[in-house]
């Protein structure tokens, strides 16, 4: 099996995988799941634990807050079969990883990986089933599928109950954004503002940090009442669980991130994304950002703040997240835009040879 299945956030990929997962777990072998993020890594933990409480499932999960003696034993387990479910981030892909019968591999976010990755965790079993979940799958896993008939395709289409297409637009001011935030939160509702830098060491010309950014928002909002926080990829799992946690339970009116938020956060009372220095993120992970956001009933928005002086390509990027909410059609506008890569090579998108033939 090589299947892509593809559906927008909360639409149920999640699920699918965990039956998958089960019915590999009946049949005598292990699975593992491949996820970007230590804190997606954590969710799928939570979740996988939850659903398999009354069932004999042995779970395990390798990221950076796993340490080294637990991770010692949890190799151990895996190349001796002490376990049937094992979740990780790149940890799953350093060379002395090894299953004793490997017979399923999920990939989530399957974007947020390199060809070179997939294809190490593909020769640890040569017969692995590989379930590909994604949200806006990468140009040249879509192409494969349209074009190249390598990988089957599966679609969830149907949003959950309850659930309203996200309004998204391109910001014309700082102002109006300000104004928006304090609009939200005296409704009771919370904001999540995203930066493409953690800090001024990472110099990219006309492009904010998050210290910056959080230090513009202070200025502005606090003499309001606002409750602000930051986190980033860099704090420890203390910190970083501890402001996630306040910010949940709602004593953090606008949380200040980098991209660290854009997988496995779930509040839905956030109502509010503000994506600062828009211009600088693919289409991927503009969709994958604006997910966090209309988890619930209520009306949600996504606000793109473009730089100074973005590029053309820059701004059909935008101009395609203010047309859709639909995944399948934000990866389709990825592959119009950025081609669509190496069949056969580690390419993830650009035009090629064998694109330019197929396309003629």
């Amino acid at each position: 099996m090589d299947r892509l299945l593809c559906g927008d956030v909360g639409y149920g990929k999640t699920e699918v995988a965990l039956r998958a997962i089960m019915k590999c777990v009946l049949d005598g072998k292990q699975a593992a799941i491949l996820v970007p993020t230590t804190v997606l890594a954590q969710q799928h933990y939570a979740t996988a634990c939850g659903r398999f409480k009354d069932f004999p499932v042995k779970i395990e999960v390798l990221s950076r807050f796993t340490t080294a003696k637990e991770q010692k034993r949890i190799l151990e387990a895996a190349r001796t079969g002490g376990l049937d479910l094992l979740i990780g981030t790149h940890k799953l892909l350093q060379k002395n990883m090894e299953f004793k019968d490997l017979g399923l591999l999920v990939i989530d976010e399957e974007q947020r990986f390199g060809v070179t990755h997939k294809e190490r965790l593909k020769e640890m079993s040569r017969q692995v089933d590989v379930l590909t979940l994604s949200a806006t799958p990468i140009p040249r896993s879509l192409a494969q599928v349209i074009y190249g008939d390598t990988v089957q395709l599966h679609t969830i289409k149907t949003m959950p109950d309850g659930r309203l297409p996200v309004i998204t637009g391109i910001a014309t001011s700082k102002e109006k954004i300000f104004r928006f935030i304090l609009l939200q939160k005296q409704k009771g509702y919370q904001t999540y503002v995203v930066c493409p830098l953690i800090d001024r060491s990472e110099k990219l010309e006309g492009v904010q940090s998050v210290e910056e950014v959080s230090a513009e928002y202070r200025s502005v909002l606090e003499p309001y009442g606002v409750r602000i926080e930051t986190v980033t990829g860099k704090m420890g799992k203390t910190e970083t669980e501890d402001i996630l946690s306040r910010f949940k339970e709602g004593q953090v009116d606008v949380l200040v991130s980098t991209t660290v938020v854009e997988v496995g956060v779930n509040v839905p009372t956030a109502t509010m994304m503000v994506i600062v220095n828009a211009d600088r993120f693919g289409l991927s992970s503009l969709h994958q950002l604006r997910g966090r956001v209309g988890r619930s009933s209520v009306q949600s928005y996504c606000v793109l703040e473009a730089g100074a002086s973005p590029t053309p390509a820059a701004m059909e990027r935008l101009n395609a997240m203010v047309q859709t909410n639909n995944g399948f059609e934000i990866a389709e506008a990825d592959l119009r835009i950025r081609g669509a890569g190496d069949f056969l090579g580690t390419e993830q998108s650009g035009w090629n040879r064998y694109m330019t033939l197929m396309m003629a």
